[in-house]
């Protein structure tokens, strides 16, 4: 089902870009009081989680987006927004992304499920009494509905939210290539490119560290980077097997979708449409939010990030 969303963006922030750029550079981070799970991997690596005070509420796990973690604008403000209101709730960082180098070359990408699985088997063990949603922003989000759709009427959740997912990865590529768009592909591919000589320092890489400033384009990156990496055969076999829109029909589990049409990050033409989803699916199109922004308000001094009220609004209907 698609439906049309409630959000009204701030009269201040008007464009995808304020609304993408605002929280990133002015939200301040005001997480509440965390402790550090460390999970132990099949493959020899490690998963942290950072965990709020556990009550007697749901479980919410929640996932980051590319080179997100604690000090991503949407993070801090879930995790404090969920233990205001009684939820127990965890942040799963991917590999490399929790401050401390991940020990194999490998680390994370957008198709990567395996290490979500884990963790989720952990969590319902830990927890066998309580129900469990997952929340994921971006890259976080494209893992969770693929991983959905790979589990169908198996998948341990109750309920899962996704925020500005990129559902078809080479769209989104290309799209980051184009216009002002430039500028979140440049900053994200220079974080990328420290993730990876900092992992070089370790172990081998596909690609020589010092000739990494000419890899300018995530097409480029994941092509000499993610791709050998992780078992691609190059860039074009990871973005058709890791976009999660081919996996939005096989979702069995009450999953809402979270998207602006100006997302800048992805065209509108990506977005899926009704052929794509599941009965259980419910796509929430917004025209204007820019991604992962949806800042409403009229006082610029006081902005409401709307995102977490309809995601604790959704929530409400299964405690």
């Amino acid at each position: 089902m698609i439906t049309r969303s409630a959000f009204r963006p701030a009269w201040w922030l008007p464009g995808p870009h304020l609304q993408t750029l605002y929280p990133s550079l002015f939200r301040p981070r005001k997480a509440p009081p965390l402790t550090r799970e460390r999970l132990e991997l099949p493959d020899g690596d490690f998963v942290d989680l950072d965990w709020t005070r556990q009550t007697d509420g749901i479980v919410v796990l929640i996932l980051h987006g590319l080179e997100g973690s604690i000090d991503s604008h949407y993070t801090a403000g879930i995790l404090s927004a969920l233990a205001r209101h009684g939820y127990t709730a965890g942040l799963m960082y991917f590999r490399g992304r929790s401050g401390e180098p991940n020990r194999l070359p490998r680390s994370y990408h957008s198709g990567e499920t395996g290490d979500l699985d884990f963790v989720m088997q952990h969590v319902s063990r830990q927890h066998p009494e309580k129900k469990i949603a997952v929340i994921g922003y971006s890259l976080g989000g494209n893992v969770l509905l693929k991983w959905l759709g790979e589990q169908g009427s198996t998948a341990l959740p109750v309920t899962a939210v996704t925020v500005s997912v990129p559902f078809d990865l080479n769209c989104a590529a290309l799209t980051l290539e184009q216009g002002i768009s430039r500028i979140y592909q440049r900053h994200l591919l220079q974080k990328l490119r420290g993730s990876v000589a900092t992992r070089a320092r370790l172990h081998t890489m596909p690609f020589p560290v010092e000739r990494l400033a000419e890899l300018r384009t995530f097409r480029q990156f994941d092509h000499a980077i993610t791709a050998p990496l992780h078992g691609f055969s190059g860039v074009d076999d990871y973005y058709q097997q890791s976009s999660s829109k081919q996996f939005l029909k096989s979702i069995a589990i009450p999953t809402l979708m979270l998207q602006a049409r100006d997302d800048p990050f992805l065209p509108e033409s990506a977005l899926p449409d009704e052929a794509d989803l599941g009965s259980a699916v419910t796509l929430e199109i917004s025209p204007r939010g820019g991604h992962v922004g949806f800042i409403s308000g009229w006082n610029p001094l006081r902005p409401t990030y709307w995102l977490e009220q309809r995601i604790l609004q959704h929530l409400t209907a299964f405690r």
